[in-house]
């Protein structure tokens, strides 16, 4: 009986939109020796279905036996990504931000297999915070080119409204993170959203030029409705993991009620349904799409709240 690799299973399920270097994120992760990490900046008191996308990326990675670094971004928080932004992220203070970070923690852990020899999570706020203006100018400033930079995607939109040098930083301050996993904890791959692609070049290259090392990077397709939208909104804001937010009823209803042309794109992206299943469902039409969106909505509303409310929300 074959049994597909999880490289090949994620190409399957349309997980992957670029790579570095496709033959050794193949080997490495197939072979289950990926330390890796994604970054959460803890922008809100509450994951959402953005965030749902890369958890079950890491999922489907530790499962397959590879380590999981959950980077909780407590210090990239104080500056705000400015990826996909056409507008300046508000400022938090220390505290919510602490508070934010506090909140991913627990709803991760529902999620992700935390422990000796397992996933870890750390905070970047616990070396950012730390670090010496002068001595970082020192350290890297030499290995970021100003010229490639500014083509970098990450920056596109805010160039439109004007790029504040505070946001300038962000893509410094990622690819650091990446520096310092690789030299801490032996991390060599990092794993993000697509606008992201242009930060984590700079995190490879970073470590490339300080340690003379090859490190990784694998972007995550957006999650994106047949119109080219960002899913996971709705009229009320975004689709929140937090229950007292988006609670597993309205949770179950935004997946029941997606477009005929995006259900089983997302059954195949998000849910740990067997890919001979969901091909079987590729003929579907008509009463049987509207089938098809049900079992999404029960799959994903069981991993995030649990059988007995996927069940109490379905009837």
């Amino acid at each position: 009986m074959f049994i597909m690799k999880i490289y090949d299973e994620l190409v399957a399920r349309g997980l992957i939109a670029q790579v570095t270097n496709e033959k050794e994120i193949k080997e490495i992760i197939n072979s289950g020796n990926a330390t890796f990490y994604i970054g959460f900046d803890p922008t809100a008191d509450s994951l959402h279905v953005g965030h749902f996308m890369a958890l079950c990326l890491m999922k489907r990675l530790q499962m397959a036996g590879n380590k999981p670094v959950v980077l909780l971004g407590g210090g990239t928080g104080y500056i705000g990504d400015p990826s996909g932004r056409t507008d300046l992220r508000s400022m938090m203070s220390p505290e919510i931000i602490q508070q934010n970070c506090n909140c991913f923690k627990q709803q991760m852990e529902r999620f992700i297999e935390f422990g000796e020899d397992k996933a870890i999570m750390v905070n970047n706020a616990d070396w950012l915070l730390e670090l010496d203006y002068i001595e970082l100018l020192r350290d890297v400033g030499h290995c970021f080119s100003v010229n490639n930079m500014l083509r970098a995607e990450c920056y596109k939109q805010r160039k439109e409204k004007g790029l504040s040098f505070l946001e300038f930083n962000y893509m410094i301050m990622q690819s650091y993170d990446f520096y310092h996993l690789y030299r801490n904890y032996g991390c060599n791959m990092q794993f993000g959203g697509d606008d992201q692609w242009s930060n984590m070049l700079a995190g490879t290259e970073l470590i490339r030029r300080k340690l003379g090392e090859d490190a990784y990077a694998m972007t995550i397709t957006l999650l994106m409705n047949s119109a080219g939208n960002k899913m996971g909104k709705t009229a009320k804001g975004a689709v929140w993991l937090d229950p007292n937010k988006t609670s597993p009823l309205e949770f179950f209803q935004y997946w029941r009620n997606i477009g005929d042309a995006d259900v089983l794109k997302c059954i195949r992206m998000l849910t740990f349904l067997p890919l001979e299943q969901i091909d079987a469902m590729d003929e579907w039409k008509g009463r049987q799409l509207n089938e098809a969106k049900k079992i999404l909505a029960y799959e994903l509303t069981k991993l995030v709240h649990g059988e007995e409310e996927a069940r109490k929300a379905a009837l």
